[in-house]
């Protein structure tokens, strides 16, 4: 988790002016309830968007608009079947034809490119026509630029053929309003026999207080192009078609293709118009499954709407039942009982204090705020832990706190002014004894191959010789065949190992380490080139390449550090633990640097440092000095420890913890669970002169 700091009055100011409801508001305040961000578009903060959601129920899923006095509950769908929700606004419709598979084709072409397709159906002069649409854009001119680059898409243009891909918009004609849907039906099908594209939509007018069925003609980008429906819908009799009104929320119906991608399959599609914000809920023993997150079912209800031109997709549901998945998904249901309440009423009061920190939702769904995966991470465990400890917060001096934790505060955690620069008074350094996410790990043996190469080898895989080299080091022999050895000492699948070897190749060991982990870890090495691309985009101060030298300016009291030089020259950043992600994404910022290329070189009575960037020279037998070619030279120090030292510049990192060390480590209290302290004790053991309170 990271932290955001949200003022609770000025969350509640931005949520006045957002127009959110005042039961939205009590919710921020009291707690019961909580709104968490699935997506959503909030620049500086979040960016995590799409252009149509996908909901579908355990049980009927109930459809309609949230007012400000409340949901309205418009229609439904059965248990089961997929729901579409999108935003009605500015599209690039990409072709219409008569023919199901040339639609097929284009949707194919344009998915290849965008995820944003939509294949709908409707009735026109007899015949069902489909549309492939693709984008969900906030203006014309923004569909405009979309357009131009479909058009310059070989591929689909090819498909297309003479079908002419044009801007289509929220800007409707609309008849009604109808008592029935069926009454409605049968008007939409009178513009569609003259070749008029209408669909249904259903908005209950202000004041009114009944729902009602109006059909919407056209789909206009700008007012010129209304002017032109209405022009075609007088001269095909329509003349009881006036502009749409542009006030009231409404939800337009279609039939999408694009999941099923058969003609005779079709989902409804409902289109948000008007600042609509759509609601879906469901009985209250029942869960939601939201398709495009990895199909992931939720509790309590969606609310789906417009907000910074794309769609949010806000899961609103009692404040306990988001910690059921909360708990589960930053502990392993596994842990001790304690330790997993410390995690619920740690993260409860995290939500509690966050206000409305995302203007429309509390919390997002990742570790920006707290990881939460729906109804997938809940286990009887984490059930037990949250319901035993409902209402539970931890307050300093009467005021909740924002309870702050990560995975590992290798052995000692923060306090405020290494992390974010500003000192936090319940939050000090502390031993924790994190050291339980080693248990049962390997060990690992940094080797050097018989050709040079220098990597790491699982313990499992090796087995001793007995023999040493001249300089003392163990000589091992490898197991099996295709063993991999690896840059660090963990299996990184996404990284091209540094060699494979065979059963029976002989290794030199330099050390023996356990496995990279919470509480230790090894990441490296890094090129300058790569480290300079990493620095540019996070750092204050411009830093001119390459990286040739990296040293730790200074550190805090738990050690992390809090400031480092590049190339002699102190980088600004505007917080420390931001060197996290300056560095590579380093676990912690509690580290040790490692200049591969660095040797101490003594000549006589002096003595310098080699950096990589000179030639090495080594006096040979013969009395001759000959340059050192080789990639890797190796040296050692006093007490007898080989070090493989690079002939060009790289950096490692080996460091301590997880995540920004403040507040609980979530290892630390397994250990501390594991030890016999309860819940209540290991909250207070990390957040200082603190209390627990019930609410």
């Amino acid at each position: 988790m990271r932290r955001w700091i949200a003022s609770v009055a000025l969350a509640t100011a931005c949520a006045l002016l957002l127009g959110i409801g005042p039961a939205e508001r009590q919710m921020a305040a009291a707690g019961d309830d909580v709104r968490v961000a699935i997506y959503l578009n909030l620049p500086g903060k979040v960016t995590s968007t799409l252009a149509a959601a996908t909901l579908s129920g355990s049980q009927p899923l109930t459809i309609g608009v949230r007012q400000p006095a409340g949901p309205e509950s418009w229609t439904s769908v059965g248990a089961g079947q997929e729901a579409r929700f999108a935003l009605d606004d500015y599209k690039v419709r990409l072709g219409e034809t008569t023919d199901f598979q040339t639609a097929l084709s284009w949707l194919n072409a344009a998915q290849k490119s965008s995820s944003a397709v939509l294949l709908t159906s409707l009735s026109k002069l007899g015949n069902t026509v489909y549309q492939v649409t693709e984008g969900s854009y906030e203006s014309e001119e923004a569909a405009k630029a979309a357009l131009s680059k479909w058009q310059s898409n070989s591929t689909l243009s090819k498909l297309l053929g003479q079908s002419k891909s044009v801007i289509a918009g929220p800007l409707h004609l609309e008849a009604g309003p109808y008592a029935t849907l069926a009454e409605a039906k049968k008007q939409q099908a009178a513009a569609g026999s003259a070749g008029i594209d209408a669909y249904i939509a259903l908005k209950q007018p202000t004041g009114s207080g009944k729902l009602s069925y109006y059909i919407h003609v056209g789909a206009a980008a700008n007012q010129a192009a209304l002017a032109q429906v209405k022009t075609e819908a007088d001269k095909a009799g329509l003349s009881n078609l006036t502009a749409a009104d542009a006030a009231t929320p409404y939800l337009q119906l279609q039939d999408d293709h694009a999941l099923s991608k058969k003609a005779g399959e079709s989902a409804p599609l409902y289109l948000a118009g008007n600042s609509a914000k759509v609601w879906v809920s469901t009985a209250s023993s029942g869960t939601i499954k939201l398709k495009e997150r990895s199909e992931r079912t939720y509790r309590g209800s969606f609310e789906l709407s417009a907000f910074n031109g794309k769609l949010a997709v806000i899961n609103e549901l009692p404040l306990d039942h988001y910690l059921y998945s909360v708990v589960g998904a930053e502990m392993s249901p596994s842990w001790p009982d304690e330790a997993l309440k410390a995690q619920a009423v740690a993260a409860r009061s995290y939500a509690r204090y966050q206000g409305m920190g995302f203007q429309i939702a509390h919390v997002v769904d990742s570790v920006l705020s707290q990881a939460y995966d729906g109804t997938v991470r809940e286990a009887p465990s984490t059930i037990r832990a949250v319901d035993a400890t409902s209402g539970e917060v931890v307050k300093y001096k009467g005021a909740l706190i924002e309870a702050v934790y990560s995975s590992s505060s290798g052995g000692m955690t923060a306090e405020g002014k290494e992390v974010w620069g500003n000192a936090v008074a319940y939050l000090q350094p502390i031993k924790s004894p994190d050291e339980t996410s080693e248990k049962g790990l390997y060990s690992w043996y940094r080797v050097v191959l018989p050709g040079g190469q220098v990597g790491y080898i699982r313990e499992d895989l090796l087995e001793d010789t007995g023999a040493k080299t001249a300089a003392g080091s163990a000589m091992m022999r490898v197991k099996q065949n295709g063993t991999n050895v690896r840059q660090i000492p963990l299996v990184q699948t996404s990284v091209e190992p540094v060699a494979k070897v065979d059963s029976g190749t002989k290794v030199v060991v330099l050390e023996k380490v356990v496995q990279s982990n919470e509480n230790r870890w090894i990441r490296g090495p890094y090129t300058p080139a790569q480290l300079l691309e990493s620095l540019k985009s996070r750092v204050q101060t411009p830093v001119s390449g390459p990286v040739q030298s990296l040293k730790v300016d200074k550190r805090g009291e738990s050690g992390r550090v809090l400031s480092i030089l590049v190339n002699g020259k102190k980088v600004e950043l505007r917080y420390p633990d931001l060197l996290r992600s300056a560095l590579g994404g380093l676990p912690s910022t509690k580290f040790e640097v490692e200049e591969t290329a660095r040797i101490a070189v003594e000549s006589g009575s002096t003595s310098r440092e080699r950096t990589g960037s000179e030639t090495l020279y080594a006096l040979g037998a013969d009395g001759q000095a000959k340059a050192l070619s080789s990639a890797t030279i190796y040296v050692m120090n006093g007490a007898g420890t080989i070090r493989p030292a690079t002939k060009d510049t790289q950096f490692r990192f080996i460091g301590q913890g997880n995540g920004h060390g403040l507040g609980m480590s979530q290892y630390g209290a397994k250990g501390l669970a594991e030890q016999g302290y309860d819940y209540k004790s290991i909250l207070q053991y990390y957040y200082k002169e603190t209390t627990i309170v019930k609410e």
